[in-house]
């Protein structure tokens, strides 16, 4: 690694820069009726729209500008993640992009050797630009962020989200069901980036889910951690597997507020989490 090239601080500025082109971008889209589906993914209901691809094609064409040579791994179009240099999610919570409800993100985060140096999550709807370098904390439009100081599970908020296949959506709702009575309450937004994006501003004491892509999470974890968050999250594609160790199951997202962490992960444990 190029200290001077892959600098987090600069890594960080390129990841603002092109993330929010690409929120000005969609909303330009939205008001030009590119909200459609497309196709599907892993369900009838997992939807691409048309906004989906023309964002990642800008998002990939603004850092061969800018960052010639490096490899992008995107949701859409793929890539090698094993040689990624950015990891792109042009639309996290597409269905609420589809429905016209405002909680959905551009992610863009640059890595190396399958690391987050850096990263940004654009909220179109609002604006709201929240960043974050290894190392150099985490800001929401400029500002430092710091993480809530919840200690007590009982009074805490947690956001959880769903798979799009029904069987796997089943097993999640009956751990969450048994998660319930010993939590203030649970939220589901639909964008893990901005669910994320809320532990690291203590708008939610933890967030929990199964079944993330890479690209769902290699920046918003980012901010989570730089503002203090502990966060558990898997390996990148490509990495060799090894057991985690907390009971949560292969491929869980845990970020929470320290006050809560091992508590949550207990409670998660307990729940079900590694049969999900």
């Amino acid at each position: 690694m190029d200290p001077v090239v892959d600098d987090p601080s600069a890594l960080r500025r390129t990841a603002e820069q092109v993330a929010m082109e690409a929120a000005e971008h969609l909303r330009m889209l939205r008001t030009e009726g590119a909200v459609r589906a497309l196709r599907t993914k892993t369900s009838p209901t997992d939807v691409v729209t048309a906004a989906d691809t023309a964002l990642e094609n800008l998002v990939r064409s603004r850092l061969a500008e800018l960052r010639p040579g490096e490899v992008v791994y995107g949701e859409e179009t793929g890539g090698d993640p094993t040689a990624a240099h950015w990891v792109v999610d042009p639309i996290d919570g597409t269905v609420n992009y589809l429905y016209g409800l405002p909680w959905y993100a551009v992610s863009v985060a640059a890595v190396r050797g399958g690391r987050s140096l850096a990263g940004a999550v654009v909220e179109p709807a609002s604006g709201r630009v929240w960043s974050a370098a290894a190392g150099d904390g985490a800001t929401l439009d400029g500002q430092p962020l710091r993480v809530g100081e919840q200690t007590d599970l009982a009074q805490s908020l947690i956001g959880i989200g769903f798979s799009y296949r029904a069987d796997r959506r089943a097993r999640q709702a009956r751990m969450v069901a048994g998660m319930l009575p010993r939590v203030r309450d649970v939220r589901r937004a639909g964008s893990a980036a901005l669910d994320l994006c809320a532990v690291a501003a203590g708008w939610l004491d933890a967030y929990v889910e199964h079944g993330l892509s890479w690209y769902d999470w290699a920046a918003a974890g980012l901010v989570a951690r730089e503002a203090g968050a502990v966060v558990r999250v898997p390996g990148p594609p490509g990495a060799p597997t090894a057991p985690r160790g907390d009971g949560l199951g292969a491929d869980a997202v845990l970020a929470a507020t320290p006050g809560i962490a091992d508590a949550l992960t207990a409670l998660v444990r307990d729940c079900g989490a590694a049969a999900v």
